[in-house]
């Protein structure tokens, strides 16, 4: 029994609901679909009912003069007026929220529905052998035209077959009932068909969308460190030069390259595991020394770039290379502290018109003259509005 109710909780009723991480896209789906379905459904009842109105006012020999043509004239009547008060409210709900825009949908299905069980019960009531033709018609369109989450199907249809069992069943003759009850049946399963076969295509979307983001990162990323790549920065920096350009701002940015010192030295002697071990450790250090940086890259072998989306004071940009130099010396391999030491150059551009190669060609200038000058340090140079570079 145990068994039995665990498969029908995590069976039947995983199949009554959408996950919730596409609840919301499911939500807007559905409401988009249901609007222009209701849009036909509405063109349709127009079409019916004001020939069924015709027929009764103009072409029937008693017109309204009896009791039947009157309520059969009202509920066609009725039926319009729903119709026109969708359309009314068809507008000022697509401003309002999605979740008040499903529910007003499903609530005008609802009145549409019972309109429909209300008109074959009095068909019913007038003649027994009337049949079950609009409900039949009702059910199906239902379930065709109209998107549910399932549980909402399901309550529906149940609800509705309960109705049917307490209000029409005992007019109808034991096969009609029969009938009907198997309609009922199929309009649900097309129902929760429907809303499974856009859970499933909703999945996939998501599943895409996710794939795709995720092969983006891959493009733009280095697979070592999790840094932005060489061509990444490269983009990042001439998209931001070009916008200044055309924006005519008096701002800037900031560019870092980072080598470090003897790399070759620690792979000779404590292995290639312990130089990639260095790598990951140095971008670690990065993203600590440089917390708000507008991007962090690998752009060689053993050579890093950040990149500020605005110039920095000389200040600044030395105490960030001081803060760099610090949390490299703390990278240890095997317990021990192997002694990584960088060199770093700087350049501050407050001249958008630049291009990207000139900035780098500055930065890189920096680097080496920190080279030069005994490894270990940061130069920094302001590229100013003349285009000189000028150490600080």
């Amino acid at each position: 029994m145990h068994k039995i109710l665990h498969l029908f909780k995590h069976g039947w009723l995983d199949h009554l609901q959408i996950p919730g991480y596409i609840r919301q896209e499911f939500l807007e789906e559905s409401v988009r679909k249901n609007d222009f379905s209701l849009r036909i459904i509405c063109g349709i009842i127009f079409a019916a009912e004001l020939f069924n109105i015709a027929r009764v006012v103009f072409w029937s020999q008693s017109g309204l003069g009896t009791r039947n043509n009157r309520i059969y004239f009202t509920m066609y009547c009725i039926l319009i007026l729903l119709a026109v008060l969708w359309l009314a409210l068809r507008r000022p709900l697509r401003r309002g929220p999605v979740r008040l825009q499903w529910a007003a949908q499903y609530v005008m299905t609802g009145l549409i529905f019972l309109w429909h069980m209300g008109l074959n019960t009095y068909d019913l009531c007038r003649d027994p052998a009337a049949g079950t033709t609009v409900l039949t018609t009702a059910l199906l369109g239902l379930a065709l035209l109209i998107q549910a989450p399932p549980w909402y199907s399901a309550a529906q249809f149940a609800v509705g077959y309960l109705l049917f069992r307490a209000i029409m069943a005992p007019r109808l003759e034991t096969g009609d009932r029969l009938n009907l009850t198997i309609t009922f049946v199929v309009a649900l399963a097309v129902a929760l068909a429907h809303a499974h076969h856009t859970g499933v295509t909703l999945k996939q979307q998501k599943q895409i969308v996710e794939i795709n983001t995720k092969l983006r990162m891959l493009v733009q990323l280095d697979p070592l460190t999790g840094l932005l790549n060489k061509t990444t920065v490269e983009c990042w920096a001439e998209q931001m030069l070009h916008s200044l350009e055309h924006a005519g701002s008096s701002g800037g940015l900031t560019l870092f390259l980072v080598d470090l010192d003897e790399f070759k030295g620690i792979n000779d002697r404590y292995g290639h595991p312990c130089g990639d071990h260095v790598l990951v450790e140095t971008a670690e250090v990065m993203r600590r020394a440089f917390p708000d940086a507008a991007g962090l890259g690998r752009i060689g072998g053993d050579e890093f770039a950040i990149l500020y989306d605005r110039p920095i004071s000389e200040a600044q940009a030395m105490a960030l290379g001081e803060e760099l130099l610090t949390g490299l010396g703390q990278i240890q391999w095997e317990g021990r502290l192997i002694g990584i030491r960088c060199s770093a150059g700087a350049c501050i551009c407050t001249w958008p018109p630049c291009s990207y190669q000139q900035l780098y060609a500055e930065t890189d200038r920096m680097l080496y003259q920190a080279k030069e000058n005994g490894r270990g340090r940061c130069c920094v140079g302001r590229l100013d509005h003349s285009g000189a570079l000028k150490q600080e």
